[in-house]
């Protein structure tokens, strides 16, 4: 059966955890919307790990569009009660350094602890967090049509017409292609850069598994030197030189009762060629025997699906958008699973998106220009990922260079996160979009603390170092100590937390510490700590009276 009519304002290509979240925004307010996919749910994903920042656009999404069901997701203990019971906690960023046929050195670890004023983030189950998201979809009036394969996509000055391998054929006024690599629309207007422009390389092998035993039952290490949190207690990233494995429990919340691991590994392929003569369960074995630590950690585990192995993992576009359609996140390019960011963009690119497209939809006018700044977010988002990412690379085969690019990393999550935080709280008292909008006035677009330029120059003075060192022009402790040069003299980092001292290698900052933060922000010359400050700092003092007043009336 087929038919002419452009029947759908947007067509959405992948079901998954963008085409699902981005269907039900634009369903929940007024679209017409068709979610369709080659595949069906539920269905096996990695990308598990969430992090602040990811919650806060989450939460703005719910809060700005009306969706509440997102909220759901937003709390470790709300996921598991709500959705399903099979979600883990992460209460941390968790690294320690390995060498081949050595005990981990404990003073070569480092940890970093969300902060509860943060958020309590998890460890998402996507066959079922996925799934949920597709339910909330339908349920806001997205039409699907699932284990539909496009055959031929034609792009017209009035729409968009897709034709499926069964014949069916569905038009719309927007397309979006949010179906990840395999993407339709990028074979069919030749966008993948090849070579891909990234810098960082890197290939995976990973799968679920049952009976990995937590790092803190495995690694020798006496209680002084063990961190603030259990290792079990958040994602862990075993390192070793130009590669790193996960280890991501599903089973450390108290109501989950899901057994499985999320585990894998991320290497170099050219220190680490993928071999011809063996299979990935097998190398992934062999990995693991170099490091001995490791190795206990997955003494008797067993894999519980087939072991994927990849290629380079590293992929680009030379577009993202054009009139009447757009190759939204993983359909657009995707560096490396290291420090989670991958959800987290996807969030921030829907939100950029959505207000565009209901535009575009009410004024019937699909011009390029329009989606100007989703083109440039995309390609930001994966472009600074990758000088962090392939700093962190680098850095790996000397603990103090990685140090630094760890103290760099982390000290700018926090006002990244709040700058979103701000917005949503002015929100949701005022009611004024354009807190939103304001969001995307910024120098550097796409980067986790975007309208700091402090904070790029300390990100630009890491990279330099870090080229320099991977050239041999300096050595490993003269780039660290640039680095940490850079990074005692830089005003965009707080003197709380720990990432001034070298000595504080489990950041664990607490409800005080988060409140010294705000006021020292608060003091700051430079205008985006300033207002981070102050804004946090008049939240704080509205939500103590709120509470006085409460506790009055009872």
């Amino acid at each position: 059966m087929t038919t002419d009519r452009p029947n759908y304002d947007v067509v959405i290509l992948g079901s998954g955890i963008a085409g699902s979240t981005l269907g039900a925004v634009l369903a929940r307010n007024g679209a017409k919307v068709l979610l369709a996919d080659a595949a069906t749910h539920p269905r096996f994903a990695v990308g598990e790990s969430m992090i602040p920042q990811l919650i806060a656009w989450l939460q703005v999404l719910a809060a700005r569009y009306d969706v509440p069901e997102f909220e759901a997701l937003a709390d470790a203990d709300t996921i598991n009660e709500q959705v399903s019971n099979t979600f883990g906690r992460k209460r941390h960023f968790g690294f320690m350094l390995h060498r081949p046929g050595q005990e981990p050195d404990p003073a070569e670890s480092h940890q970093f602890v969300i902060p509860d004023a943060l958020t309590s983030a998890s460890h998402l189950f996507r066959q079922d967090s996925d799934a949920y998201l597709f339910r909330v979809a339908v349920q806001h009036g997205c039409d699907t049509r699932q284990q539909w394969r496009v055959r031929d996509i034609d792009l017209g000055a009035d729409g968009v017409t897709l034709t499926g391998t069964d014949g069916h054929v569905v038009r719309g006024r927007y397309l979006v292609d949010a179906s990840g690599f395999r993407s339709p629309l990028s074979d069919k207007l030749d966008l993948r850069e090849e070579p891909a422009r990234f810098q960082h390389h890197s290939r995976s092998l990973f799968t679920h598994m049952v009976g990995v035993r937590p790092f803190d039952d495995v690694v020798d290490c006496p209680e002084e030197s063990r961190p603030p949190v259990a290792w079990h207690e958040g994602t862990m990233h075993h390192l070793f030189e130009r590669g790193w494995f996960w280890v991501i429990p599903f089973d450390n919340h108290e109501l989950s009762r899901n057994p499985l691991c999320s585990v894998g590994v991320t290497l170099d392929p050219r220190l680490y060629p993928k071999p011809e003569d063996i299979g990935p369960e097998e190398e992934f074995a062999q990995l693991v025997q170099r490091f001995p630590a490791v190795e206990r950690q997955f003494a008797g585990a067993r894999k519980v699906r087939e072991w994927v192995s990849t290629g380079r993992l590293q992929f680009s576009s030379s577009r993202t958008v054009g009139r009447r359609w757009c190759l939204m996140s993983h359909a657009a390019g995707f560096l490396d699973p290291l420090y989670s960011r991958g959800m987290s963009n996807t969030f921030e690119i829907i939100h950029a998106l959505v207000p565009r497209i209901l535009g575009a939809l009410a004024d019937d006018d699909f011009d390029e220009e329009r989606f100007r700044y989703v083109e440039e977010l995309e390609q930001g988002l994966l472009d600074h990922n990758d000088t962090l990412v392939n700093c962190s690379f680098i850095a790996f085969s000397h603990f103090r260079l990685w140090d630094a690019v760890f103290r760099v990393w982390g000290s700018g999550n926090t006002p990244g996160t709040l700058r979103i935080n701000n917005a949503l709280r002015s929100f949701r008292r005022d009611g004024d979009v354009s807190v939103f909008e304001s969001l995307e006035k910024v120098p550097h677009t796409g980067l986790w603390w975007p309208d700091s330029d402090a904070f790029k120059a300390l990100l630009d003075g890491m990279a330099k170092a870090c080229a320099e060192y991977e050239s041999n022009v300096i050595d490993g402790d003269t780039a660290a100590d640039r680095i940490l040069g850079l990074i005692r003299e830089s005003e965009a980092v707080s003197p709380g937390f720990g990432w001034k001292d070298v000595n504080q290698r489990f950041i664990h900052p607490d409800r005080r510490q988060v409140m010294d933060f705000l006021t020292w922000a608060a003091a700051s010359p430079l205008p985006e700590l300033n207002t981070i400050g102050r804004e946090g700092l008049d939240a704080l003092r509205a939500a103590r009276a709120a509470s006085a007043v409460e506790a009055q009336s009872r």
